[in-house]
């Protein structure tokens, strides 16, 4: 860490605080990159792709995970810049750094022009009266048409597509306005130093060696070292043992003052109490009121995550909880499963954010992981009127004790080329969707609204959404409350018991193909024993699909030959005595690679 001499009070009209947004794929961490080189804050022989993505997940795969936060110099001014992700499992990041912020550089592909992702930042934006600076990246590829694109920015967001700055975060023409544009359009933050101390937490994460580091903005007073800290929600006092900026590097320094972004190391070794949304404020002068914090994201989607060897049980425990300190989106509760041991069932925000969460698990902890097939959360009225929330399918009451199941809606907003409309109908229509608009953003673009069950989005959707449209296609979408359905819970059984891991609740009219689906997979997986094993899908005690492992068997008449037939009856009806006897105490091991391709999404 370098130590840096510490100035008077920073002025903060020379502070801009703002933040990237945009749809998946439109540039944002290119951007982030050029801005870095061009205003010198990392030296050109220590420059890669992605340099804000720390992650070795968000390098592979290329995408934006977390919100990360640095620190620039540009025209006598200092820019604290956060760049954001763009996939929609991930929006919470963005509305957490926009409390940050007075401005949001709105990142739109020159080729595409505005997506689905497009349109949820730029609002979220809006409700939190950012200042906008629209730029339209790519304009370096021979398919781009910035005129377009800025027609449609003005037609849809109305912002003047005059000025709309044209760049390319590849090539680097015009970041430079960019930079201008954002130190001339951004206010300066408000804030009284002369205050008690206010800072807001948006982020954290867990360091092995120093505890837990969060980012925090600074609102009133100003922040020294080796002061006492109260943590106000958590009503927790710590002691400041490094307080700095991010350069990239940390750096750190004696105090940061109003509307100053940094970062906090107080020791703190309970990650519970540095959540993002806490206040920050001087143990000794205290803020009489906390700052609005943030609404914890709900989980939308549920899945069991089990350690595949049952002695890892505490250390998935103790990973998860660290975990969850750097990613407030998922939350767990231990769990226990007949078929899988104990574990854990945990609340995402999406299927992607599933994938992520679990490949965290795996790669930063060291744990070996099975996943049960994902599901949503369900209202269940029982006969007796008690409502009961159901997350988990081996949870649902027996048939006979179910008045009607109610499952959670969203409002989806698709984006595509006009001449696709007609596919993405059929398909939010197999999907039991409703249509409540439809609108062209121009000539060739289209946007169409939905009203969709959660369930038959979780799964597949967005893959078929893809393919039918040539990948031209963007989803967006926000929780639209409950409505009654016919649903049905399917079990699998095997040899007559029931196997809570492959339980699933699904709409009737999909109960068959599942339980046929489910039943051929599992015959196919599961090996032969001693004795024949019925695999069955039932619908309370109605079984709607079955197949069978058929057994070993040993030709025990081999010995014999010739002579009396009776004396072939007879080894055969003992063999069979014997089969019968081990199929009723015997007992089926399914091996834990069964469980995983079963429970693999097609």
């Amino acid at each position: 860490m370098r130590e840096r001499d510490t100035q008077n009070q920073m002025d903060l009209n020379r502070i801009r605080n703002t933040s990237i947004i945009a749809h998946i794929d439109h540039g944002k961490s290119t951007l982030a990159d050029r801005i870095l080189e061009l205003t010198g804050a990392v030296d050109a022989r220590d420059m890669r792709e992605q340099f804000l993505d720390s992650m070795e997940l968000e390098r592979e795969r290329g995408i934006t995970i977390k919100l990360q936060s640095v620190r620039l110099n540009w025209a006598d001014h200092v820019i604290n810049l956060i760049d954001t992700p763009g996939h929609v499992d991930f929006s919470y990041e963005v509305s957490r750094s926009l409390a940050a912020c007075e401005s949001v550089i709105l990142v739109v592909d020159a080729a595409q022009g505005i997506e689905a992702q497009t349109l949820a930042n730029c609002y979220l934006a809006m409700e939190n009266d950012l200042e906008i600076v629209a730029a339209l990246n790519k304009i370096d590829l021979p398919a781009a048409d910035p005129d377009r694109c800025a027609a449609e920015i003005e037609q849809v967001l109305g912002i003047a597509a005059e000025d709309v700055l044209n760049i390319s975060a590849k090539t680097g023409e015009g970041v430079k306005e960019l930079l201008d544009a954002i130190v001339e359009r951004t206010p300066a933050p408000k804030g009284d130093p002369d205050k008690p101390l206010q800072a807001l937490i948006f982020d954290s994460h867990f360091d092995q060696y120093r505890g837990v580091v969060s980012s925090l903005r600074v609102m009133n007073g100003v922040l020294h070292k080796n002061t006492n800290l109260r943590f106000m929600q958590a009503n927790t006092r710590h002691e400041v043992h490094e307080i700095g900026v991010r350069l990239p590097d940390h750096t750190a320094v004696d105090k940061l003052g109003p509307g100053e972004t940094g970062y906090l190391i107080a020791g703190i070794k309970n990650v519970s109490e540095a959540r993002s949304g806490e206040t920050v404020t001087d143990d000794t002068n205290r803020a009489d009121q906390p700052l609005e914090g943030y609404s914890d994201p709900k989980p939308m989607v549920f899945s069991g995550l089990y350690p595949t060897e049952g002695d890892e049980f505490a250390n998935l425990r103790v990973a998860l909880e660290k975990l969850r300190l750097n990613d407030s989106g998922f939350n767990y509760e231990p769990e226990t499963s007949g078929a899988l041991g104990f574990g854990f069932r945990c609340g995402f925000l999406g299927l992607l954010h599933m994938e992520i969460v679990r490949e965290r698990l795996e790669r930063e902890f060291d744990l070996s992981l099975i996943s049960t097939a994902p599901s949503v959360e369900y209202r269940v009225t029982k006969t007796d009127g008690e409502l009961k929330i159901v997350s988990n399918p081996s949870e649902m009451p027996h048939p006979s004790e179910i008045l009607e199941i109610a499952e959670p809606y969203l409002n989806a907003s698709i984006i595509a080329p006009a001449d696709h409309t007609g596919t993405i109908m059929d398909l939010c229509q197999t999907r039991r969707g409703e249509l409540i608009k439809m609108e062209y953003l121009s000539p060739e673009r289209v946007e169409l609204r939905y009203r969709l069950p959660l369930a038959e989005i979780v799964l597949d959707f967005y893959d078929h959404l893809k393919s039918r449209t040539q990948g031209y296609a963007s989803l967006d979408y926000e929780a639209a409350g409950h409505d009654t359905a016919d649903l049905v819970k399917v079990d699998v059984l095997l040899h007559g018991e029931p196997v809570d891991a492959f339980s699933t609740v699904v709409h009737k009219d999909k109960a068959y193909n599942y339980g046929r689906s489910m039943t051929e997979k599992l015959s196919e997986l599961i090996p032969r024993q001693q004795f024949e094993v019925p695999i069955q899908a039932a619908i309370g005690g109605r079984i709607i699909a079955r197949e069978t492992v058929r057994a070993y068997r040993k030709d025990v008449t081999q010995k014999l030959y010739g002579g009396d037939v009776t004396r072939k009856r007879k080894l055969l009806e003992k063999q069979k005595a014997g089969k019968k006897r081990m199929k009723s105490i015997g007992r089926v091991d399914i091996p834990q690679e069964a469980f995983v391709s079963a429970l693999t999404l097609d």
